[in-house]
């Protein structure tokens, strides 16, 4: 007969291997480099040294080490993406994501929209004129104190829409709301606050 001991030691092991084959398949399927799969691995091997895994499902607990990991690494993707795409609920992982970054000391500050610009105008293959464009928007929208309670990927979306129409790279809001993974309605949503907050008056189409 086994010693108790060794069950339990074979129990974490096989649960440290499927938390880590978790965390490869979502930042496999968040388009993520090895670099950030590695991080996420420490991050989750942390948080079982210091006990924080007990109770919380593996696959929450493998997502959330990869969204620490891509803001430990400033690597823009949002709670919605990695959450679609471990197919857990966002909530649960957005809880997650808050009690291991702070009992684990990590000091993340919370995404800010200028975080997603570069990638959201890469997508769209936008150029350098609307980037800057699209964060001057948001330093606005900031200081106004627009932002507030606001996602970053809608305000980001928001802010390169209008900045692409302004600059004559206009692309449409389906475009616009695939590349940033939100829907058109809040794109919509997002754009007119933002417009309005700031005075914009544009023809948006």
């Amino acid at each position: 007969m086994r010693r108790p001991n060794a069950r339990r030691t074979e129990s974490a092991e096989r649960n440290l291997a499927f938390a880590l084959s978790e965390i490869d398949r979502v930042a496999t399927a968040n388009g993520l480099p090895r670099s950030v799969r590695d991080s996420a691995g420490l991050v989750y091997r942390s948080a079982v040294e210091r006990n924080l895994v007990k109770g919380r499902p593996i696959d929450v607990l493998a997502a959330a080490s990869v969204y620490c990991s891509c803001r430990i690494s400033g690597i823009p993707r949002t709670l919605d993406e990695i959450a679609e795409n471990a197919n857990i609920g966002r909530r649960e992982l957005g809880r997650t994501y808050r009690h291991l970054s702070k009992e684990l000391g990590l000091g993340l500050s919370p995404a800010r929209p200028q975080d997603y610009i570069g990638r959201y105008c890469d997508a769209l293959k936008l150029g350098t004129e609307v980037r800057e464009r699209a964060l001057s928007l948001i330093r606005k929208a900031s200081e106004n104190d627009l932002l507030s309670g606001l996602g970053p990927a809608g305000v980001t979306a928001a802010a390169v829409y209008i900045s692409a129409i302004i600059c004559g790279e206009h692309r449409s809001q389906k475009q616009v709301a695939e590349a940033a993974d939100i829907s058109e309605v809040t794109l919509r949503s997002r754009y007119r606050e933002l417009a309005d907050g700031l005075g914009i008056r544009i023809e948006f189409s």
